[in-house]
């Protein structure tokens, strides 16, 4: 008997989003599937936030269709979607901490307001614990987001979005602002999730450098540190390239498409490698 078809983690069928008169997605298109990495660019107001929303379902198309783990999310009560939600995380933009919670309780936050989570009450301290030793800030947990560096806010932000061991996380311009060295770190620690976890990943970044991280180094857990991935070991990554202008998907594919591509628009968003 044939195999079937794989069905997509996350789906987007002819999405068009709108504000007011303002259009940010125009008919976009795309499937990504189990361990697959996206690395979505593009300009400022090319729609590529707007694509993380609707991912969650926190804005609705004015037309086409978003399918996550295979439910269509328009068709979805509130309730359907904050239990389809507690499938994915979200790295929102500066992190976007509880300043008044701690650190611990930041990252405790979704193990206890997602009720399809069904984390046990004595479950939750070692969880964020494993979550924020997986960041390497086990050391913060009494702290407030104010007497963290931008980094380490960045990482309490990871380990908040990973705590619920989701097959989806979207992280959103995840090392913006940040000095080159504390960036790699980042992307490290997105890399280290991606093949720990064998999770579907969307990141929208402006940085070429964190694409092609994604694209071409595995975490190795024995050492753990990122390596070169080699040989047929870099096509198991499953990177996909996706690049937005005016809301409209004009590039989707691997790294050697992108980079041979000939078009002004996409070439501002490429830095050959060396």
């Amino acid at each position: 008997m044939p195999r079937e078809a794989p069905v997509p983690v996350l789906r987007f069928e002819n999405v068009t989003v709108a504000f007011d008169d303002v259009t940010a997605l125009v008919e976009v298109s795309f499937e990504a599937f189990e361990g697959e990495s996206r690395v979505i660019t593009g300009a400022a107001g090319s729609g590529k936030t707007t694509l993380l929303k609707a991912a969650l379902g926190l804005i609705q198309p004015q037309s086409g269709r978003v399918y996550a783990f295979g439910r269509d999310l328009g068709a979805m009560r509130e309730e359907e979607l904050f239990d389809i939600r507690s499938k994915m995380g979200m790295l929102f933009q500066e992190s976007a901490l509880f300043d008044s919670l701690t650190i611990e309780e930041n990252v405790a936050y979704p193990l206890l307001n997602q009720k399809a989570i069904h984390c046990a009450p004595e479950e939750v301290k070692p969880r964020v614990v494993e979550a924020l030793d997986f960041v390497e800030l086990g050391g913060t947990l009494e702290k407030f987001p104010s007497e963290l560096s931008g980094g380490m806010r960045r990482r309490a932000a990871i380990a908040r979005a990973v705590v619920t061991a989701p097959p989806l996380i979207l992280y959103d311009s995840p090392t913006a602002g940040l000095d080159p060295i504390t960036a790699h770190t980042i992307m490290a620690l997105l890399i280290k999730e991606r093949d720990t976890a064998r999770t579907t990943t969307l990141m929208v970044t402006q940085r070429y450098q964190d694409g092609n991280l994604m694209a071409n180094f595995r975490y190795n857990s024995e050492q753990g540190r990122l390596e070169p991935a080699r040989n047929g070991a870099r096509q198991d990554l499953h990177t996909v390239f996706m690049v937005l202008r005016e809301g409209r998907l004009v590039f989707e594919g691997s790294q050697e498409s992108l980079e041979a591509s000939r078009d002004s628009y996409i070439c501002k968003f490429v830095k050959p490698r060396a």
